[in-house]
Order: structure tokens, then sequence, then C-alpha cells
């Protein structure tokens, strides 16, 4: 599993507001539109990124909270088509909330995603790309077992290095104990804004943070990336010309280039 098809890759923070779900959105959506066939998987039980990719959560009769929980339901049976060219998504509801609760109980809970993502599946998307809850609870766990690569996106802001230290630790466990190929595809600076001291400082100290790698793209703050989830379709899509679309594409072809 894993490697040249079928990267995938999970989007994690603990904290919330980050842009981890934009990023899941986005990052998709620029792959989708270089070409790429990309499924978005949704395991924040808020799912914001079902609703962001145009799914009625009314819709969603079957999600992640049952592929999560139910041995015989595959995750093949729960993907649906995006208003996305090329850009599928495994949708989840507040269920997945439950669904966490008893996934505490079961043998090889950490493993539960993993197992559904069988070759024939990975074999049909070049990227799958998990969007995690903010939490470092189960389903991010889950997620980082599952994934070739994790993108940290963080906010350009003092208090949001100090987050990144407790989750580059649950990483590097994952690495040791359960996943040895998951690697940290880097930090991802989010909500920038270029016009404050504070914001350039803060990119400065994530650069000096030692052994991980930050992108070369930076997410600006934008009123665009906010109204595009609304229209249920990637930045790339709603406004393709934008700067954040442009951002996102800047981010996509970092991305397939780290293979």
């Amino acid at each position: 599993m894993g490697g040249a098809l079928g990267q995938v890759i999970a989007i994690a923070n603990q904290k919330g507001g980050v842009g981890k779900t934009t990023t899941a959105i986005n990052l998709g959506g620029a792959l989708a539109a270089m070409g790429h066939r990309v499924l978005c998987i949704d395991l924040d039980p808020q799912g914001n990124l079902t609703v962001g990719l145009g799914i009625d959560l009314n819709s969603v009769e079957r999600g992640m909270a049952q592929v999560m929980i139910d041995p015989d339901v595959p995750l093949a049976s729960v993907i649906r088509q995006t208003k996305t060219k090329d850009l599928d998504v495994a949708p989840t509801t507040i269920e997945l909330s439950a669904a966490e609760v008893e996934l505490m109980t079961a043998i090889g809970r950490e493993m539960a995603l993993r197992d559904k993502l069988v070759p024939d599946l990975i074999e049909r998307y070049s990227h799958i790309v998990i969007d995690c809850p903010p939490t470092l609870g189960l389903l991010t766990l889950n997620a980082l077992v599952a994934a070739d690569g994790v993108i940290i996106p963080v906010q350009t802001q003092y208090y949001a290095l100090k987050g990144v230290a407790a989750l580059l630790k649950i990483i590097k466990t994952v690495q040791t104990r359960l996943n040895p190929r998951l690697a940290v595809l880097g930090l991802l600076p989010t909500f920038y804004d270029s016009r404050t001291i504070l914001g350039r400082d803060m990119l400065d100290s994530l650069r000096d943070l030692g052994d991980h790698q930050i992108f070369r793209t930076v997410i600006r703050q934008s009123v665009k990336i906010g109204e595009a989830p609304t229209a249920g379709v990637p930045i790339t899509v709603y406004d393709a010309r934008s700067d954040a679309a442009k951002s996102f594409m800047d981010l996509a072809k970092e991305v397939a280039s780290a293979r």
C-alpha cells in the first residue's frame, strides 16, 4: 500500500480553526484540477468537508461512521461523486462521534480505517486526502495509521506552535509502533497576513522549528476561500483565477512532487 498509487494524506492538527477542512477540500480540488483522481475522506463528525463538497448531510444514509465500526460496510459503498470532476468524497455525519466511542472497545481499533483502504480502492485514486477532527483521539489516530503522509496546517499566530509539539510526539509514536512509512510532508502556514509583523515573525519561527519541512506555499487570509464551501465546490472551481486558487495549485504541485 502507499507509494506512487493512492498516496494517502492526513490533514491533522488537534487545534480547531487552523484551516484543516479548507486545506483538505482545496488540496483535493487542486489535485483534481491537475488531472489526478482524488478521494476526500471526512473523518470529522462535524461533517464540514462533506457539506463543503456539496453533499446534503440529510442525504447521507451510510457514511464513515458505518465504515469505521461495521466490518461488512466497505469504504467503496459510501463514496459519492461531488460536483467537481475527478473529486469523490466519503461523507460523514454526526453519527461518527458515537462510532468513535464504540471503537474504544474494539480490538485493533486504531487499524479500522487502514483495514478498509483495500488495494482495489487505493488503485482507483492517485491521492486520498483525510480530513481529521480537531482532537488527538481515535479518529485522528486512525488517519495517521492509514496515511503515507501528514500535512499539519498551522495558523501563523502566537499560540499555534504549542500544539504542534504534542501532535509531532504522537506522530513519532505512530511511526515507531504502528505505521513506519508515515512521513510528515510539512507544516502548512495558514491564515497568513503579511501586513502584520506578528504574521511575518510567526512564519520565521515556524521555519526555525527544526526538523520539519515548511511548505513553500503559504495560505493567506481570503474572503473567497470562505465563500467557496457555501457553493459546495473547491476554490479552484469557485474562482480559478483567484490568488487563493493559485496558492492551492502551488500546494498541490508541492504535494504531487513529494513522492
